[in-house]
């Protein structure tokens, strides 16, 4: 299997290595809104080798212009920015943007650290800025960070240009500071105005059908609870007419019970008079016999 030649090169670089001093790598880039994804890229350069002297070169605003085009952060804004990142050991200001051999003896740079996409270059020496580099075999590769760059927060920025222009004029900017027209004020003002009132009315919205559910639930279990209440009262009820017919029934029970024995004093009495009526009458026929003899005699 063949072995790239800058794969080679790289290897009897590190052989050649200086044991009495740290490596020296040499990272460089514009680093304009300096973010993390710099910082990380920086990280793995000083993390190259065990023992390592970081040196970030940053070109001025002169070449970065020319080249790559315009930058929020001036050349000493950025410089000053790498200067507090704790991977950096030393700036070089105003960094060529193609590296050459007379740079890297100037420096004493024994490796350049970068990822590894070749870079344009604009300045027509090349096809990519590290091509020599790479060549000679004195490149480092580092890896980009995905999801974060200059370029996405630039583009953050412009998607939503009209709210950071209205945040700038709530902080005190004024219209010509910000590069606004007047006509242009007003009009985010006025649909800034109507976009809350929208949410307003919107929030409102949510708060009266959440009301709306509320009763609903609330009638839901008020009409559970009365059948509930209705049919529990029904029990009852029922159960009432029950025991009330159970009652009256035991009280008739009872009464017919008392009732043959009030019929048998009233049939005492009936048979008693009947036999009042037979002496009655027993009378009667002897006397009819007394005058019978007479008129025989």
């Amino acid at each position: 299997m063949e072995v790239p030649e800058n794969q080679n090169n790289c290897a009897n670089s590190e052989r050649d290595l200086p044991p009495d001093r740290p490596v020296r790598v040499y990272a460089d880039g514009i680093y304009d809104l300096f973010h993390f994804g710099h910082a990380r890229s920086l990280e793995q350069a000083k993390k190259s080798f065990p023992n390592s002297y970081l040196l970030v070169g940053c070109c001025n605003d002169e070449v970065t212009h020319k080249y790559k085009g315009k930058t929020v952060m001036t050349d000493k804004e950025r410089y000053e920015s790498l200067r507090h990142c704790k991977w950096v050991d030393e700036v070089i200001p105003d960094a060529p943007w193609v590296i050459t051999q007379e740079f890297l003896d100037k420096h004493q740079i024994d490796y350049v650290a970068h990822d590894s996409l070749p870079y344009a270059d604009a300045s027509g020496a090349g096809k990519d800025v590290y091509e020599f580099v790479k060549a000679i075999g004195k490149f480092k590769e580092t890896k980009r960070t995905e999801g974060i760059s200059t370029s996405d927060i630039i583009m953050r920025i412009v998607k939503d240009y009209n709210q950071y222009v209205l945040r700038n004029l709530d902080r005190g900017y004024s219209r010509k500071e910000l590069g606004v027209s007047y006509v242009k004020e007003k009009r985010l003002r006025v649909n800034r105005g109507l976009k809350k009132l929208h949410e307003k009315v919107k929030k409102q919205q949510e708060k009266v059908e959440e009301k709306i559910q509320t009763v609903k639930m609330h009638r839901n279990i008020w009409v559970e609870n009365a059948d509930r209440l209705v049919a529990g009262f029904l029990e009852m009820f029922e159960e009432g007419c029950h025991k009330m017919g159970t009652a009256i029934r035991d009280r008739i029970q009872e009464r017919l019970l008392t009732k043959p024995n009030m019929r048998g004093l009233v049939y005492d009495g009936e048979e008693g008079d009947d036999n009042d009526d037979d002496e009655y009458y027993d009378d009667d026929s002897t006397e009819e016999e007394y005058y019978d003899e007479d008129e025989e005699e």
